[in-house]
């Protein structure tokens, strides 16, 4: 009698459904934020010149070059071509002196890069903000040379948060919010381009890049905490405009704080870290002893995100 074979098992393929993309990129997003930042970046190089350029292609250059080397080693897809190391190193550009030495510049943005980014598996896994990071590694290493008064004495333009922190209010009384807004301050490259900064924030929010909960808890919850210090004694504090205008406030209420990566999901978690944020700025300007300490401010915020994260809504029918 022949033997019937059986028949073959037909082949199983495990697939991911055919979901519909919804259009956004990592390099669109970058591209994005990469415009937003032009207007600060043009009022940079308006106030200090080639200075300027020289900071920001460097710290650019080291972003791009570090990242590549990183992922080569760690035998990961090199993805420089998505723009996000060339926008990690403008902001890393951002909060450095235009007079900033070149061996500064390139080891500041490559310790963004290596402890920011890529030693926590490149993009989307540091739970800190990576321009923060390379902040506090190079204000710590090198306090002397972060120092924007003291890298850039052959200018005629003052560092407000400077005069107040060590002369009192009286030496800020001639400097108006026109100033302020046109960058006409002295203070790091270009977190100080508080008009263009304020103009770039507003493309990301019009393209949906970040939304309104961090920037608008962060602005409130300074302004509240500013006006009530400025209550107590005018003639002691600033006002909290003045706190808002200056430093590198705007910049991380618009770039800094609301990393993808650093920032809680949730709204409510936004909300609560937004307030977080605010009040730390004031806190640590107020009895810090470094006049602009916003990036702390950023650091410290990210320390409480994962519990920000656990605000949100109970299930619907959920005791």
């Amino acid at each position: 009698m022949a033997k019937q074979s059986l028949p073959t098992a037909p082949f199983l393929k495990v697939a991911s459904a055919p979901h519909m993309h919804c259009g956004v990129s990592i390099k669109g997003m970058m591209s994005t934020i990469l415009v937003a930042l032009l207007p600060a970046a043009a009022g940079a190089i308006y106030w200090y010149g080639m200075e300027a350029v020289r900071v920001m292609a460097l710290s650019i250059a080291t972003a791009v070059i570090v990242e590549a080397l990183c992922a080569r080693i760690m035998e990961k897809e090199i993805r420089v071509d998505d723009f996000h190391a060339v926008v990690t190193g403008l902001l890393f550009a951002f909060i450095l002196p235009a007079g900033a030495e070149w061996w500064l510049v390139v080891a500041g943005s490559a310790i963004t890069m290596i402890l920011g980014k890529m030693l926590w598996g490149n993009l989307g896994g540091a739970p800190i903000n990576a321009i923060a990071v390379g902040w506090a590694f190079c204000v710590v290493s090198w306090p002397v040379q972060m120092n924007v008064d003291a890298t850039m004495l052959n200018t005629i333009l003052v560092n407000p948060l400077s005069q107040l922190k060590y002369f009192g209010i009286d030496y800020i009384a001639d400097i108006s919010m026109t100033d302020h807004l046109m960058g006409n301050q002295l203070g790091t490259l270009g977190a100080v381009q508080v008009g263009a900064i304020l103009l770039g924030g507003i493309v990301l929010l019009a393209r949906r890049i970040i939304t309104w909960e961090i920037p608008v808890a962060t602005v409130a919850s300074l302004l509240v905490v500013g006006g009530i210090y400025y209550s107590i004694d005018p003639t002691l504090y600033a006002s909290p405009l003045f706190h808002l205008f200056t430093g590198s406030t705007m910049l991380a209420v618009f770039f800094l704080l609301p990393d993808f990566t650093s920032s809680p999901n949730t709204r409510g978690g936004k909300i609560v870290f937004g307030l977080m944020a605010g009040f730390l700025i004031i806190l640590i300007r107020t009895y810090g002893q470094y006049p602009d300490g916003v990036l702390f401010a950023v650091l410290l915020a990210n320390m409480i995100t994962p519990l920000c994260d656990m605000i949100k809504p109970k299930p619907f029918g959920a005791r």
